[in-house]
Parts: structure tokens; C-alpha cells; sequence
């Protein structure tokens, strides 16, 4: 993996670097991305190739199932990059992205035994959506979507916690958004503004 990463680089130097130096000469001095992308750390999700985003048009924030904390006194690095996306850099736009398949909500919707992953049945916790117990157990793969929608719903709440958030969402300076990404189709659903139901994407 070292090496097909290493080569990875020079191919970037070699080749695509050069081709785009306009492009990066100006990123070298200017960081004015127009959103905030909170995704999940899965490998699988790709936000800059989700949206065909140019470098320095996103500012990005990946933790396992997109999970965002509530505010709270002890300072933390998403709450930190929140409070940066907003306050310094400025963003209108910010979009919660959950995806099917995601591993930390597997592990919410079926109960899994997370004993050997302390940190992580920890982060679930903390803020993880809540689960419902009465939830059908028919059809597991809908269970899991069904969770993977909740999660977005509960994420975008908890942001509304953040005070950089609060803030322009009073002054009207930025917009929430909720996604649901289905990694097979590629198909992208949005929740819509009153957070009742997700419609596709158009």
C-alpha cells in the first residue's frame, strides 16, 4: 500500500500538479471554501467526488457515522472545525452526510457487541442517534437506512447546539443541510426543511 500511495504522489507531482498551477498558486494564499461537508470516515465516501468539488471549495469534516457532539464546555476538534467553517472561513452551506452501509450505524441498528472497540461504542454513545428498540426487525438492510436517515436528522439538531451555528443561522448567513448517499447508485437524498421526510436530490 506504501508504495502504490508513493506513487500516487509523484504521479500528483509529475502530473496533475502542473497542469493546474494557476489553481494551486492561488490556493497557496487564499482558503474561502463556500460549505462545510461533516461526512463519515468511511473510505468509501468521498465528498469532493460526491459533489465534483474543486480543491478549496469544501471545507470538510469526517468522523466514524458523521456524528457531530453536542456543544459542551471541553473543547474538541470538531467542535473546534465548526466553529472555524463558520466564524473564520464564513461558509453558507452545511450539509450532514450519512451513506448506506455505514458501519457505525450497523453496529447501532443490530446491537452489535462493540467491547473490543472501547473509543468507538464511547463516540456511538456520546452521540450517536438514538436508538428504538421497537423498531421492526424485518428486513435488517431497511433498519439500517431507516437509522442512517434518523442519524443525519439528529446530527443537524445537535448542530444547531454549536453557538458559531446558532449564530448565523439567526443572522440568516447559512443554511443546514441534510444528505443520505447511497454508495451502490449513487443516488443522493435530502431531507427536506421541515426534517420530516428525504426526497432524491434534483
Amino acid at each position: 500500500m506504501q508504495s502504490q500511495l508513493t506513487a500516487g504522489v509523484l504521479r500528483f507531482q509529475r502530473e496533475v500538479h502542473p497542469a493546474r498551477a494557476a489553481l494551486f498558486e492561488g490556493l497557496a494564499t487564499t482558503h474561502r471554501p463556500g460549505a462545510l461537508f461533516i461526512g463519515c470516515s468511511d473510505a468509501r465516501v468521498i465528498p469532493e467526488l460526491l459533489t465534483q468539488s474543486e480543491p478549496g471549495e469544501l471545507f470538510v469534516i469526517r468522523t466514524a457515522g458523521n456524528l457531530v457532539p453536542a456543544y459542551g464546555p471541553r473543547p474538541d476538534a470538531v467542535t473546534a472545525s465548526i466553529e472555524y467553517a463558520l466564524t473564520a472561513l464564513g461558509v453558507t452551506d452545511v450539509i450532514v452526510c450519512g451513506h448506506s452501509g455505514c458501519g457505525a450505524m450497523t453496529a447501532l441498528a443490530t446491537g452489535e457487541d462493540l467491547a473490543g472497540l472501547p473509543a468507538l461504542a464511547g463516540w456511538l454513545d456520546a452521540a450517536g442517534p438514538p436508538t428504538d428498540p421497537a423498531r421492526p426487525a424485518a428486513g435488517t438492510g431497511t433498519r439500517i437506512e431507516a437509522l442512517v436517515r434518523d442519524n443525519v436528522a439528529t446530527q443537524l439538531a445537535r448542530l444547531a447546539t454549536h453557538p458559531s451555528v446558532a449564530r448565523a443561522l439567526a443572522r440568516d448567513t447559512v443554511t443546514l443541510h441534510g444528505w443520505t448517499h447511497d454508495i451502490r447508485t449513487g443516488a443522493v437524498d435530502v431531507l427536506d426543511p421541515r426534517g420530516a421526510t428525504f426526497t432524491p436530490l434534483s
